[in-house]
């Protein structure tokens, strides 16, 4: 069996893992969702079954007939069930402790698997293989009476359980007559029955998504895939600083052999603004405060400066690139690679997704921090920037490493960095800095419409003075610098649907570039123009295209960055918070209103 997206992710906004259709833990790291991965089977060119493959937790029946795999509803707690050929089966239960204890949120760095028998006594093995210094090495073992401990990475975890010690460590065969727990954590004692501490933390975390999903404002169909993408999206949060990564993994190849396999476990700004918007048009407030916190942090160390598109959940500034030579990678498909060499590029971007990210905030009345004058002041430094840079070079949205423009996309999300300071100024009663961020705005955007917009072919260009095309065009709508309605923007987006859909799906663009012509669609940008088409009064073409998307889901109903062109396949990151933020936006907006059912 060759490596698969088909994966579920489980997790607490702390600790994170993602498990295969057989119950296997492939991918986890420790102590951060980007540190070392625990768990690194998924980038191996070995089949997870295969006697000798390291990287995994595995839970095997003995002569298994049926796997059948679900979440426990509402929750990212994933159930596997396994049947054995003489009708033996078992179920598995795994998840990320969270819930709330002593007034604060508990969420351990810490994974809890439960086994259970439901018919007869199957026979079991247990595979706990975790590696060390990115598959450099198995992890040392050593024993107590109720635990054991891996030894030999930056962290040492304790695996905590009431079953036999030296059935886990000798992988023997045994039979399941009693329910087994393990608890998977820090090397620190568990000083209670681990059987009825995790039992009772698997009811509390039910409770707890339970509850955090019934605040949640979700459209009137297609409730089910949004519910799991808004909770998968919360899941690819760092809570202790409010960062919000990209995609759980590294390096996912964009397709076959293709080399454009990159390191996805950072926060970029830019993704991160989508995430807080699509959240947000659900209800999710906390998201958006969390992540708040960390943006002040990140424009308080720029102090008006250059702000790169990418940090570390810690808000490290640098992400060095390096390659992880004892890894094969995904289907033996390398390199692997660890940091991002994103965190260097110039993305003017993101002073508009900053301001864009915090401008509800002097807004929100929900908010348990409301924006002040004094977080408006510390905010018109990045104005200032995104004014002095809008009309300059970058490396674009799409982190072009060889060549630089003046992209459209970029001076445009600069010119909606000082607009909406104006609307904040206004709400603040600041009327003479509304006045400034006015003018400003007004002036981009005369720049952007004279060299963005093409008069020869008639409408926008990705670049100033240019021709290309790119999906990031489509934003122009979403971001308000032009009503879809405007013939300059129908003209555009008819444009892009020509030049970059293939079938029912969309390119970010179709030029080559430092890795040749792409090879793979890029999900967003589908979602981007489902967007489009129902505000250009195509919307039975939006929902069927739509729907189209909902059918490429993986068994636990999320999406990869990028998909074949025949749609058979997922390939890059997962799960993707841009493709499922694109998911959320397109459901709401095409969903019936709930009146329809009253």
């Amino acid at each position: 069996m060759i490596q698969t997206l088909d994966l579920f992710p489980i997790g607490n906004c702390s600790a994170s893992a993602l498990i295969d259709r057989h119950g296997r833990f492939v991918w986890g790291c420790v102590p951060r969702v980007d540190g070392d991965p625990f768990f690194s089977a998924l980038l191996s060119d070995r089949d997870p079954a295969d006697r000798d493959v390291q990287g995994l937790w595995d839970i095997q029946a003995d002569g298994l007939a049926q796997t059948r795999q679900a979440y426990l509803r509402n929750t990212p707690i994933v159930r596997t069930e396994l049947t054995n050929k003489d009708g033996e089966s078992l179920e598995i239960l795994d998840f990320a402790p969270r819930y709330r204890q002593f007034g604060r949120i508990y969420r351990p760095m810490a994974m809890i698997r439960l086994i259970r028998p439901i018919n007869g006594a199957p026979r079991i093995r247990i595979r706990m293989r975790p590696s060390v210094n990115w598959g450099q090495a198995a992890a040392r073992q050593t024993t107590g009476s109720n635990h054991i401990r891996y030894v030999g990475g930056p962290t040492t975890m304790r695996l905590t359980t009431n079953a036999p010690v030296s059935h886990i460590t000798e992988e023997r065969l045994f039979r399941l007559e009693e329910p087994i727990a393990m608890f998977l954590g820090p090397d620190e004692g568990f000083d209670a029955d681990v059987m009825a501490t995790t039992t009772r933390m698997l009811t509390e975390t039910t409770h707890y998504w339970r509850e955090w999903v019934r605040t949640l404002s979700v459209p009137l169909e297609w409730q089910e895939a949004v519910i799991r993408s808004a909770i998968t999206l919360k899941l690819c949060a760092y809570e202790e600083t409010g960062a919000i990564v990209a995609a759980l993994t590294t390096s996912i190849p964009e397709h076959a052999e293709s080399g454009r396999n990159w390191d996805y476990r950072y926060c970029w700004l830019r993704d991160a603004y989508y995430v807080v918007q699509a959240l947000t048009r659900l209800g999710a407030a906390d998201m958006l405060e969390n992540y708040l916190a960390y943006l002040r942090n990140l424009v308080a160390e720029a102090g008006g400066g250059h702000v790169q598109p990418v940090y570390g959940v810690g808000l490290e500034p640098g992400l060095t690139e390096k390659i992880a030579t004892a890894l094969p990678g995904y289907r033996g498909m390398g390199p692997v690679r660890i940091g991002n060499q994103a965190h260097e590029h110039l993305q003017h971007d993101v002073y508009g997704q900053i301001i864009l990210s915090t401008v509800q905030a002097f807004f929100d009345e929900r908010l348990l921090r409301p924006a002040t004058v004094e977080d408006f002041r510390a905010l018109e430094p990045v104005g200032e920037r995104a004014y002095e840079v809008y009309a300059t070079p970058d490396a674009s949205l799409w982190e072009f490493r060889g060549r630089e423009a003046i992209h459209t996309y970029s001076a445009v999300m600069c010119w909606a960095a000082c607009d909406r300071l104006g609307n904040a100024a206004v709400q603040l009663g600041l009327l003479e800095r509304a006045a400034l961020w006015n003018a400003r705005a007004d002036e981009m955007r005369k720049v952007i419409e004279a060299r963005a917009y093409n008069e020869e072919l008639g409408r926008y260009a990705a670049t100033f003075d240019g021709d290309e095309l790119d999906a990031s065009l489509l934003q122009l709508v979403d971001v308000r610098f032009t009503p879809a309605s405007d013939p300059k923007m129908a003209a555009t987006i008819a444009a892009v649907e020509t030049g970059l859909r293939r079938g029912p799906y969309m390119l970010r663009y179709a030029l080559p570039d430092d890795f040749g012509e792409p090879k793979t669609a890029f999900n967003i940008c589908t979602f981007w123009l489902i967007e489009a088409l129902h505000l250009c009064g195509r919307s039975q073409e939006a929902r069927e295209l739509f729907e189209e998307m909902l059918t490429r889901r993986t068994a636990a109903g999320l999406l990869s960055e990028d998909i074949s062109f025949d749609g058979d396949e997922l390939w890059g990151n997962y799960p993707q918070t841009y493709s499922l933020v694109g998911l959320i936006n397109c459901a709401t907006l095409l969903s019936k209103p709930w009146a329809a059912v009253r």
